[in-house]
């Protein structure tokens, strides 16, 4: 800043009106010397001295009376007055031209903005903030027979070793949220708070169709256990493509790692872990790496609005193209797990023809001239089920052959072609909501017959082997071995 008086009045102001001061006392001299002359009768008369006060381009013109008389005055007080004019200007500019490049660096250190944020980056920073504290490290661990040195030698001894990582993150103040697949098939599981500090975990309960399981911290001591911090949950059903949304997780073991995109795609279908579709996925271009499934998709304020879960990638690195499971279905699906212990689903009770085995039996039965299939076919029914109850027949060999068993066609006339779609019926309706059936009933004349009943729903025994803690897993009764695969029956 440019140096002012103790009252605050800057210097250049202070030379500016010496000047006009020495300026005000030179006019008034030359004045004076004219009055003089015109005094002594020096009418009309133009008086010329050897003056520097010319050379300096300072001309005095005459009062009316004293037509174009110019005076120069070359006497020691005007030359006093031009010298001491002179020094006030030199001291003018010299202050003015100090003060002007003292303020230059402090102007310049203002004007300097490339340690400042703007205002978007300033909002990611402050979410990343907010919210990476409720984001977890999830560690497994799995306990293998293997070779240990001893005292003498080497013998066969259980050892730990670590079977994978993942993302998890905190939904209330004791409970942890992640992904099936990552805790699958573990013995034990740690959780890693953002602050470092590690926490042994239990399982509470999982479902494996939506890739989802829900753990439990547990703190060896009554007041060694953290402040637990959950996020906010959004809505996935007022999600819009286009709409900016960030993924904090743990790629590769990076702990507290945030990237960002947009939503690319809502509804979106793929195969999860237990071959079933999984529907309503929403599509995301936010970077998705090993290490992040089970983290949170966020939106532009912070809330949750979806679990990653997968890529779509030809090379099994991310190519832009990610899934997470919406935040409704996961409300949804882990409030029944707190609560129950399991996620509940209504339940049919019907064993289900593949598709490719359903389409392969209908051009069979119109190349023998007779009506096609064209919804789903039953298997077999399980004993004591709704759809046992309700009547719907099973296929049955004959000594003729094959008699096909109903041909479920809509459920509440909503129509089904496929096996999925027959799934996603039932899963729209609630535990004990009885809905009417539409099936086609093939006898031994050929000639479909369709009618309809009604079956009233019951809860979903489990259809999966499910852990039900670490390093204890369940057995299904009834139908062996479960296989991932699709091509394998569906059972509902």
């Amino acid at each position: 800043p440019s140096p002012s008086l103790s009252c605050g009045i800057p210097w250049p102001f202070v030379c500016v009106s010496g000047t006009v001061l020495m300026l005000q006392q030179l006019l008034n001299s030359a004045s004076r010397r004219r009055s003089s002359l015109l005094a002594a009768g020096s009418r009309g008369l133009m008086v010329r001295q050897r003056a520097p006060l010319a050379e300096t381009g300072i001309s005095v013109r005459p009062f009316a009376g004293a037509s174009a008389a110019k005076i120069s005055d070359s006497g020691p007080q005007a030359s006093r007055l031009v010298s001491s004019l002179g020094l006030a200007l030199a001291a003018g500019t010299a202050v003015s031209l100090a003060g002007s490049s003292r303020s230059k660096p402090a102007k310049a250190a203002t004007d300097d903005l490339s340690h400042e944020l703007s205002a978007e980056e300033q909002r990611t920073v402050a979410l990343f903030d907010r919210c990476s504290g409720s984001v977890v490290h999830i560690n497994t661990f799995v306990k293998e027979q293997g070779i240990v040195r001893g005292m003498r030698g080497f013998h066969l001894d259980m050892q730990e070793i670590q079977q994978g990582t993942g993302s998890g993150f905190l939904w209330d103040s004791e409970h942890v949220v992640t992904n099936y697949h990552v805790i699958k098939d573990a013995d034990r599981a740690t959780v890693v708070l953002a602050d470092h500090t590690s926490i042994e975990a239990s399982l509470v309960g999982a479902e494996p169709d939506c890739d989802l399981a829900v753990l439990k911290v547990v703190s060896s001591k009554a007041n060694s256990q953290p402040d637990l911090k959950p996020l906010s949950r959004g809505q996935s059903g007022n999600l819009h493509v286009g709409q900016k949304v960030f993924a904090i997780g743990n790629p590769f073991g990076l702990d507290q790692t945030l990237t960002s995109g947009i939503v690319s795609g809502l509804g979106r279908e793929m195969r999860g872990i237990t071959g079933r579709l999984m529907r309503g996925l929403v599509q995301t271009d936010a970077a998705i790496n090993p290490g992040n499934s089970g983290g949170p998709l966020l939106d532009a304020r912070g809330r949750l609005i979806g679990v990653n879960t997968m890529i779509a990638s030809p090379s099994g690195a991310f190519a832009g193209v990610g899934f997470a499971i919406p935040v409704d279905t996961v409300v949804r699906i882990v409030s029944q797990i707190i609560k129950f212990g399991k996620a509940k689903h209504p339940y049919l009770g019907v064993f289900l023809a593949p598709d490719h085995v359903t389409q392969k039996l209908s051009s069979q039965l119109k190349r023998q001239g007779q009506t096609g299939l064209e919804g789903v076919l039953v298997l077999s029914i399980e004993p004591g089920s709704p759809a046992d109850q309700a009547g719907i027949k099973p296929s049955y060999q004959t000594r003729h052959g094959v008699q096909l068993g109903d041909e479920i066609l809509a459920i509440n006339g909503k129509k089904v072609s496929a096996s999925e779609d027959l799934m996603a019926a039932v899963e729209e309706h609630d535990i004990g909501q009885s809905v009417e059936v539409t099936i086609q009933r093939h006898d031994s004349s050929g000639r479909p017959q369709v009618s309809r009943t009604t079956v009233k729903l019951s809860e979903r025994p489990d259809r999966l082997i499910r852990q039900t803690s670490f390093g204890h897993r369940g057995e299904v009764a009834g139908i062996g071995p479960v296989s991932g695969f699709p091509e394998h029956r569906s059972k509902l």
